[in-house]
């Protein structure tokens, strides 16, 4: 499962069409750790997301700002993925929903 720091990471090293090598040499990490990142098996510290994102020519900048709506602050973060991304998670996020009511609907029937 990607998580967003891999998702980041990703994104930074194909707008700049590095290799995960490359990105990891420039970095002072390894590839296995780039990908790991990537794939999200796992997840970076923000120094080292930072140092990461630096080693591909960008800044990392987090802003404060006043809470938005869920689905304000859902689009904002779905344009910033690759469109594949986020059709999956969505197809993953309905799965998840469509189990969980089945097993309230299973565990309903058994109580009865």
């Amino acid at each position: 499962m990607s998580t967003w720091a891999g998702n980041l990471i990703r994104l930074a090293r194909r707008d700049l069409g590095l290799s995960q090598r490359d990105l990891a040499r420039k970095a002072g990490t390894s590839q296995a750790a780039i990908a790991a990142d990537e794939a999200g098996k796992r997840s970076p510290t923000l120094e080292t997301l930072a140092r990461i994102i630096r080693a591909a020519g960008l800044d990392l900048r987090i802003q404060l700002a006043p809470a938005d709506s869920h689905d304000e602050w859902l689009a904002l973060y779905e344009r910033s993925l690759p469109r594949e991304v986020v059709e999956a998670s969505r197809k993953r996020d309905r799965a998840l929903v469509e189990q969980a009511r089945s097993e309230r609907v299973a565990k309903a029937g058994s109580s009865r």
